[in-house]
Order: C-alpha cells, then structure tokens, then sequence
C-alpha cells in the first residue's frame, strides 16, 4: 500500500490491510488454521486496544508482527504448563495403509517440511518464518523480536541446521 493510500484510511483500515500477512504467518507458525485465526484475532484486538501507542509514520507491519509475537509468546508460555506428551509409535498401525502413489510426493514433501518446522523451538521457528516467509530484513525481526540482531542471525543459523537433519532423515533401505 502506497503511503498516500494510507492517509486516507482510518487505522483500522490499515490494520485490515495486514490481515492476509498476518494470517499467513500464524497459519505457518501454528500449523493450525482455527489456532492461527484466533492469534490473528488477538493480535488485531490488542492492536486496536493499544492503537494510541502506534507512532504514526512508523511500520504498522512490524508492529502488528511485534504484537502477535508477544501474544504467541505468552500463550505458548501458557500451554507449556498444560501440554502432555502422546507416543506415535502405535505398533497397530500397518505400514501398508500409510503407504501413496507418486502423486503425492509434493504433498507429503511439503508436510515433512510443516513437520520439521514444528519440531523446532518457538524462537527459531519464528525466525525461520519471517525470514522465508514475510521476506523480513535481520534488522527487521530484530527489532520485531526485541532482540539482537545476533540472536536473529543465531537462531536461524541453528534452525536450519536442525532442518537439514531433520528432513534429511534417510529410510535404509528395505532388503
């Protein structure tokens, strides 16, 4: 949106403008569309309460972004002390019924790559996110995070090495 566009749009209208990056975001960082919907909400609810502390001329975008990282902090801090742990390893499974033709390989690519970005800690997934996702400068997510510009470099350096081993995960062969 050009900034000249902006001036004429009441704050909420401009907010609504970021609603798609926002919701993108949160889908990508919860990997749950209705828990993304209602960070999104959050988000937009704090937002709105706290509309007087934006400074005009300022990046709405990173302030939004800012706003859903402290809500997404403050809940995962939240669901840690009411999260229990469920095994996967169900012997009744049959590995036939799990098994898909060649059609599916972009799917199942694509929800390895969701799997892996789940298993990464909260802090380098979001970095991870706005990095590939929102195409955010360091500086940008520094600033967004409230974090040195090294712990950005940092955790996404050791978000991608997670990444790599973790999808890089070889079958052996059957024999």
């Amino acid at each position: 949106m050009n900034a000249p566009d902006a001036q004429h749009l009441s704050f909420g209208d401009q907010m609504l403008c970021h609603v798609p990056r926002l919701r993108r975001y949160a889908r990508a960082l919860l990997g749950n569309r209705e828990r993304a919907d209602d960070l999104v909400q959050d988000t937009l609810e704090r937002a709105l309460r706290y509309a007087s502390n934006f400074r005009a001329g300022s990046n709405l975008n990173a302030w939004l972004m800012t706003i859903m990282h402290n809500v997404f902090v403050n809940d995962v801090l939240r669901a840690a002390n009411t999260r229990t742990h469920v095994a996967v390893d169900d012997a009744s499974i049959v590995e036939d019924e799990l098994m898909v033709d060649g059609h599916h390989a972009a799917g199942l690519e694509m929800r390895d790559l969701d799997g892996a970005l789940q298993q990464l800690p909260p802090d380098q997934r979001e970095v991870v996110l706005l990095v590939g996702l929102d195409e955010m400068s360091y500086a940008e997510i520094a600033q967004t995070l409230n974090v040195p510009l090294g712990t950005v470099m940092s955790r996404l350096s050791r978000a991608r090495h997670k990444l790599r081993t973790l999808l890089s995960r070889d079958v052996a062969p059957a024999r």
